[in-house]
């Protein structure tokens, strides 16, 4: 008797290990299907990144390393370092055209025909982010812009953008042979770019300077009044060229209207 009861409590004792075993493979399979998605969602972004990388190193190396040198690390006289400049600068200076430079000047003009499409672009924008970091466009862009302020957005613009692009946008002359482009016809993420990388004579507009909100609602007021073809002086716009044409139209009409008053009183005197 003794003996058969030694060998039922072995038995449960082997039983009782056996359901400890089974129950933890089953929470560390329960564990392992939740997260395993998650894990393998991160590989297959990261390994897309990695693919991105790669491709924008290719046409790194064949189009832009004979200025901006090995690893972006640039060349005196040539093209400046692109190490901490990030993929914002990048996509906005090869989607606008202005990158690969035809040639050395005061400026680096914006063309119709880019050279490179714009996943291109974002292939360099990729590498370049991937050697040295930078600035980027948040990826909320749309409903910023689509949740911005455009009267906030008219203050802003005419006491940061107003003295270099114009009033109306219609842009203007710089120093050196150099001038801030017209804005029309440009893309939200265009403007945020430009503003958040300084691009040629251009100040940097920082998040610390402008937060995202305040950079969606400039963007907001440029769509509206210069790609929305409106007139912020009223229902004359002569010409969109701000207070030159305005000054002189005064003056014109002004003198004219003297004049004219002038006349009549020497003639009914």
């Amino acid at each position: 008797m003794a003996a058969s009861a030694k060998r039922r409590r072995g038995w449960r004792k082997r039983l009782g290990a056996l359901a400890r075993f089974t129950g933890a493979l089953v929470i560390v399979g329960g564990i392992y299907s939740v997260f395993s998605p998650s894990l393998y969602a991160q590989e297959a972004e990261d390994n897309a990144i990695d693919s991105e990388v790669v491709k924008g190193q290719e046409l790194y190396d064949t189009s832009c390393i004979s200025c901006h040198g090995d690893d972006g690390e640039g060349i005196e006289g040539r093209g400046p370092s692109l190490i901490g400049v990030g993929s914002a600068a990048v996509e906005f200076q090869v989607n606008t055209g202005r990158m690969p430079m035809a040639a050395q000047g005061a400026q680096a003009p914006d063309s119709d025909y880019p050279v490179f499409t714009e996943e291109e672009a974002e292939w360099l924008g990729a590498y370049i982010e991937y050697l040295g970091g930078g600035s980027a466009v948040p990826d909320d862009l749309e409903a910023l812009v689509e949740n911005s302020d455009v009267a906030e957005g008219g203050e802003l613009y005419r006491v940061n953008c107003s003295s270099c692009h114009g009033y109306a946008g219609g842009g203007g002359a710089l120093s050196s042979g150099a001038h801030a482009p017209a804005l029309t016809g440009v893309s939200d993420e265009e403007i945020y770019q430009a503003m958040l990388t300084g691009p040629q004579n251009m100040p940097v507009f920082a998040d610390n300077e402008l937060t995202p909100e305040q950079k969606a609602d400039i963007i907001a007021y440029v769509q509206y009044v210069v790609n929305g073809d409106k007139d912020p002086g009223g229902v004359f716009s002569l010409g969109r060229y701000g207070p030159s044409t305005e000054g002189l139209a005064i003056f014109l009409v002004g003198m004219t209207a003297l004049l004219l008053t002038t006349l009549w009183i020497a003639g009914k005197s």
